[in-house]
């Protein structure tokens, strides 16, 4: 087996997609070399559809379906620049591991079992990059009564935890989602709330971008107290874990629920609410769960918000806050080398997911095999 792999992410951002052609071949204290890195943003088209697939409308087989064909060709164009740019040819690389785009997210939910779905089209992808595709990776952990999610902390352990000392990481895409490393081994991991989701919603709504970029429109403007203890006043917060989340919750409809007694704040300033309320979330998971920690590695888009970064500092005094840049691998390939790792694991048939992180029966192999042949 190579220990070359692909790791493809596509996230509740809708942004577009990661990938990274990843190296496992043990050299030091990291278990990866990043060889190629490489993103594709997705068609305002396909944006639109995903984004519309996140709630029930007509027709929704038929358009996942196609939706799924046009996320696989936009994932192989990913590989082919990958491969392009590192000159390493098909056959060397062992497996693709493909997250595909969440669309809804159920666990535990409806007949005790629930679900959660990623579009996807792994035989395509493996059909046009002549790879083999490890696909699917959530259900299995949700089949053994487990959240199936967050998957990313194991990953998480294996490149950034130390020996006796606590390190915390948080992952803020469109959801928000924190691994706590602690001194003596032990570890949790669970979705925080809200990341970015509420605020692209927002600067998309009142600007047309699909971002606040640095987070200079949050930054303009001021938090609204009021708006903010009513987000905060939504029982997902108190939660204990396991638990995770999604668009099915933070959603449009939920900050418009939210919004109505407040008709008189300007959008900039529930811009910066938004951006307090992620950085309040994060920062009081950190504090409740990362006892002991001085140390929060941040990655994901979040970590590129100035703004939002500066409102977590602001919160955890004492707390070095910076991107995993810092730790040698950069803030916007961190999930995607997650999802080769994951690869790998399944590859190997090593179990992928944490029953303390995820909550399911025990450890499960992750994932399923689309051949190349």
């Amino acid at each position: 087996m190579s220990s070359l792999f692909i790791g493809l992410m596509s996230g509740t951002s809708l942004d577009g997609v990661d990938g990274v052609l990843v190296d496992f071949t043990q050299r030091g204290p990291s278990p990866l070399r990043t060889l190629a890195h490489t993103h594709r943003a997705f068609d305002p088209s396909l944006t639109h559809e995903l984004l519309a697939l996140n709630t029930p409308g007509p027709n929704e087989l038929h358009r996942a379906q196609l939706a799924g064909n046009a996320l696989a060709r936009l994932y192989a164009q990913v590989v082919a620049a990958l491969c392009e740019g590192s000159d390493t040819p098909p056959a060397y690389i062992t497996a693709i591991g493909a997250h595909g785009q969440t669309v809804r997210h159920r666990p535990r939910e409806f007949d005790g079992a629930g679900y959660t779905v990623q579009l996807n089209s792994p035989a395509l992808l493996a059909e046009l990059t002549g790879i083999d595709v490890i696909a699917d990776f959530r259900s299995r952990d949700v089949a053994a009564g487990g959240q199936g999610a967050p998957l990313v902390p194991a990953f998480h352990r294996a490149v950034f935890a130390r020996a006796q000392e606590s390190v915390t990481v948080l992952n803020i895409g469109g959801i928000s989602n924190l691994t706590a490393l602690a001194a003596d081994g032990t570890m949790l991991g669970f979705d925080c709330g809200p990341g970015n989701v509420l605020m692209d919603h927002w600067c998309r709504l009142h600007t047309g971008q699909p971002f606040d970029a640095g987070g200079a429109w949050a930054a303009s403007g001021q938090s609204d107290a009021a708006l903010l203890a009513r987000c905060l006043a939504d029982p997902y917060f108190a939660d204990p874990p396991p638990k995770s989340t999604g668009r099915d919750l933070f959603n449009a409809a939920w900050l418009d629920a939210r919004l109505p007694p407040l008709a008189g704040a300007s959008p900039a300033d529930v811009q910066a609410t938004l951006a307090e309320l992620t950085a309040a979330v994060c920062a009081q998971a950190t504090l409740q769960h990362g006892a002991g920690t001085r140390e929060l590695l941040v990655c994901g888009g979040g970590a590129r918000n100035a703004h939002l970064m500066s409102r977590l500092a602001s919160r955890l005094p004492g707390i070095a806050v910076q991107p995993t840049d810092a730790r040698g691998l950069p803030a916007d390939q961190v999930e995607a080398c997650a999802f080769a790792w994951l690869a790998r694991a399944f590859v190997s048939r090593q179990c992928g997911n944490l029953s303390s992180v995820t909550g399911a029966a025990g450890p499960r192999v992750l994932g399923a095999l689309y051949p190349a042949n």
